[in-house]
C-alpha cells in the first residue's frame, strides 16, 4: 500500500512546484487562453491567462507512477500502463488542439475530422491492447462483458467492446471538456472521482479472486487484472490534480485546456474499463454527465422547437447568467459531485455486500 501513498504525494508535490514554472514559461511565450465573445462577460477578464496547463499534471502523473515503482521496487503492470497510455494519448490530441488555437491563431483549433481521428486512434489502440496479453489466470486488462460493480451478462464480443470503449472515452473526454468552463470546477470534480477509484482499487485488491483461497467468501471476489496498480495510477492522478488545483482555483493562474480535459476524461474511462466498473462511472462522474446532458438538451430543444431550455449551455454558465458568482457555482457543483461519489461508492459496496 506504500505505492499508493508515494504516488499521491509525489504527484501532489510535482504539480505544486512545477505548475508555477509552467505558468512562467507559457506566459513568456504568450500562450494565453482564447475567450468566446458570446460567453459570460465576467470571463473576458480571463483572456490571456496561460493555458495548456494539463501538461503539468500529465507529466506529474507519469513521473509519480514510474518513480513510485523505482522507490518501492515493484513492477509496472499492463493495466496501469494502458490507463497512462490513454491519458497521455488523449492529452497529446488536446495539446495539438490547444497549440493550433494559440500559436496558429485559429479559434477552433484542430479540424473536427483531425481531432476525431486522433481520439479514435488512441481509443482503438487502448481497447485492442486491453483485450490482449492475459496473465497466468487468463485475465486481460479489460473484459468483453459490460460491468457495473463487476462484470454481468454475456460477452458482447471484441468488435462491440471496441465501439463501447470508444463511446466511453469520447463521452468522458467531452464531459470533462465541457465542465472545464469555470476556475477549478473540472479539476476539483476529477480529484473526487480519482479518489473514489483509489478506494475501489484497494478494495478490489483486498477482495481479489487471485486471493480466493484466503477469502471468507470466494464467490464475492473481484475478477480484475491489476487492481492495486490501478489504485496507484488513480492516486497519482488525484495528487497531481490536487496540486494543480492550487493554481487553477479562482482566480485561476492557469487553465488545463483541451490538453488536460481530454487527458482526464481518457484516464477516467480507462480506470472504469480496467476496473470493471464501466456503468458505475456514470454515477461517480455524475457532474460530468449532468453538464454534458445540459448541452444535449439545449441543442436538441433548439433544433426541434427553436427555444432554449437554459440561458446558456453548458449548465454552469446558465447559473452564472442567473446571477450566481463563479465561486458559488463551483462550490455548489463540487457538492453535487461529492454526493455523486458518495452514492457511487455506496452502490459499489452494496453490490459487493449483496454477493457476500
Amino acid at each position: 500500500m506504500r505505492q499508493i501513498l508515494f504516488a499521491g504525494v509525489i504527484g501532489l508535490f510535482l504539480t505544486l512546484v512545477g505548475t508555477p514554472l509552467l505558468i512562467k514559461l507559457l506566459a513568456r511565450k504568450g500562450y494565453g487562453q482564447f475567450i468566446r465573445d458570446d460567453g459570460p462577460r465576467e470571463h473576458h477578464s480571463k483572456r490571456g491567462t496561460p493555458t495548456m496547463g494539463g501538461i503539468a499534471f500529465i507529466l506529474a502523473t507519469l513521473i509519480a507512477y514510474f518513480l513510485t515503482k523505482i522507490i518501492t521496487g515493484t513492477e509496472t503492470t499492463l493495466s496501469g500502463l494502458l490507463v497512462l497510455f490513454l491519458m497521455a494519448g488523449m492529452g497529446l490530441v488536446g495539446f495539438l488542439d490547444d497549440y493550433i488555437k494559440i500559436v496558429k491563431q485559429r479559434s477552433l483549433g484542430l479540424r473536427a475530422k483531425a481531432k476525431m481521428a486522433g481520439q479514435l486512434i488512441v481509443g482503438i489502440g487502448f481497447a485492442v491492447l486491453a483485450l490482449n496479453w492475459p496473465d497466468n489466470r487468463n485475465q486481460t486488462p479489460a473484459s468483453t462483458k459490460l460491468s457495473f460493480v463487476t462484470d454481468f451478462g454475456w460477452s458482447i464480443g471484441p468488435v462491440l467492446f471496441v465501439v463501447w470503449a470508444l463511446f466511453m472515452i469520447l463521452a468522458m473526454s467531452n464531459g470533462v471538456n465541457l465542465t472545464d468552463g469555470l476556475d477549478g470546477l473540472a479539476t476539483g470534480a476529477s480529484v473526487m472521482v480519482f479518489g473514489a477509484y483509489t478506494f475501489i482499487g484497494v478494495w478490489q485488491y483486498q477482495e481479489s479472486c487471485a486471493n480466493a483461497t484466503t477469502l471468507t467468501n470466494p464467490q464475492a471476489c473481484f475478477e480484475v487484472r491489476d487492481p492495486l496498480d490501478l489504485a496507484v495510477v488513480a492516486s497519482a492522478l488525484m495528487g497531481a490534480c490536487f496540486g494543480f488545483l492550487w493554481w487553477n482555483t479562482s482566480p485561476a493562474k492557469i487553465f488545463m485546456g483541451d490538453t488536460g480535459s481530454l487527458a482526464l476524461g481518457g484516464a477516467l474511462a480507462g480506470l472504469a474499463i480496467c476496473s470493471r466498473t464501466e456503468l458505475l462511472l456514470a454515477l461517480l462522474g455524475g457532474l460530468f454527465v449532468m453538464i454534458t446532458m445540459s448541452v444535449v438538451i439545449q441543442v436538441g430543444s433548439f433544433k426541434l422547437t427553436g427555444k432554449r431550455v437554459f440561458r446558456m449551455a453548458p449548465l454552469q454558465h446558465h447559473f452564472e447568467l442567473k446571477g450566481w458568482s463563479e465561486v458559488l457555482v463551483v462550490v455548489r457543483f463540487w457538492i453535487i459531485q461529492g454526493m455523486c461519489v458518495i452514492v457511487g461508492l455506496g452502490l459499489f459496496y452494496a453490490g459487493w455486500a449483496a454477493e457476500k
